[in-house]
């Protein structure tokens, strides 16, 4: 009846212009069904990809850690990763702001936890309210897509390579062993007290009485809670029903991170076929398209051996 309710309520939200509190921020992968937020743009773009063109991203939240097993039976580690009701809400263009660029928004938040102007913000779009926002970088006036598109799972291809952005877990104060892996002081012959300590800052420079410690040197401070990106991530499993995406590896934070999702710039981890551009839209759906796993190819074929020769069913019989 709760998850009923909170589909009824997102429905009221993308229909009216009137802010709806929504009665849960977060949802377990356990209970997360369809989007949520329906998608109110209108789509009049052109869908005309090249090798040099840059998609939107998307915003998402680190669920934890799992694991998978490859076509050849090893054990893959996979970091969970939910797209909870991604959208578009404004559009920079390079005419007027210099850049083209797409604000993108993610999350349920309350209204009374948003001042008048964040509120208003998605109210005079007709939007549902968001508590996650951030800007993506486009390339074309063709990756521009309209405010109110949502960006799905089936934004991303399974075997494709992603770039993961986000905030690493706060380790607090460290000393220089632990943060920057010194070696530290001898355990004995005469050393006392001072076993874990970093040892000498800086000699004199110029003077005699005089010593400088020198800007960015490695010393004792906080360690953690700094923004971290891991590149190349291998997007190993889609599961449209549930906006969730599995990525090979791990992704830096906690359980409950916001990441930050877009595709990899490398130029050796690009596309090798043309990717839904500028996003999967509505009209790209089949029937039942959400209740299908989409793979990648590691996880459903078996390597191939170099070397290897094809053996002929025929001439081995005849050899037997």
């Amino acid at each position: 009846m709760a998850l009923a309710r909170l589909h009824s309520l997102c429905r009221c939200a993308a229909s009216s212009s009137l802010a709806v509190a929504l009665p849960r921020a977060r949802l377990s992968p356990q209970l997360a069904g369809p989007s949520r937020s329906l998608c109110t743009a209108v789509f009049d773009v052109k869908r005309l990809w090249s090798p040099t063109s840059q998609r939107v991203g998307a915003i998402g939240m680190k669920c934890g850690m799992s694991q998978a097993w490859a076509a050849n039976g090893t054990r893959v580690p996979v970091t969970v990763i939910e797209l909870q009701d991604c959208q578009v809400v404004k559009v920079r263009r390079a005419m007027s702001d210099g850049l083209n660029a797409l604000q993108v928004a993610a999350g349920w938040q309350k209204r009374k936890r948003m001042r008048i102007d964040e509120a208003n913000h998605f109210i005079t779009k007709g939007l549902p309210l968001k508590r996650y926002m951030r800007e993506f970088a486009v390339t074309a006036e063709d990756a521009l897509l309209p405010v109110g598109t949502t960006i799905g799972a089936r934004h991303f291809v399974p075997g494709q390579y992603v770039d993961v952005q986000s905030k690493t877990k706060g380790k607090g104060f460290a000393g220089g062993m632990k943060r920057w892996g010194f070696k530290g002081q001898p355990a004995s012959h005469g050393a006392s007290l001072s076993h874990r300590s970093i040892g000498a800052l800086n000699g004199s420079t110029g003077n005699l009485m005089k010593t400088n410690v020198w800007k960015g040197k490695k010393m004792p401070g906080r360690m953690g809670g700094k923004r971290a990106t891991m590149e190349g991530l291998l997007v190993w499993k889609v599961l449209p029903k549930y906006n969730i995406i599995l990525l090979k590896g791990s992704v830096p934070g906690c359980t409950g991170t916001t990441v930050r999702i877009r595709d990899s710039n490398h130029p050796k981890l690009g596309f090798k076929s043309p990717p839904p551009f500028p996003t999967f839209l509505p009209s790209d759906a089949k029937e039942g398209d959400d209740e299908k796993e989409l793979l990648c190819a590691e996880a459903l074929e078996l390597p191939a051996v170099k070397g290897a020769k094809e053996v002929n069913p025929g001439k081995a019989g005849k050899k037997a």
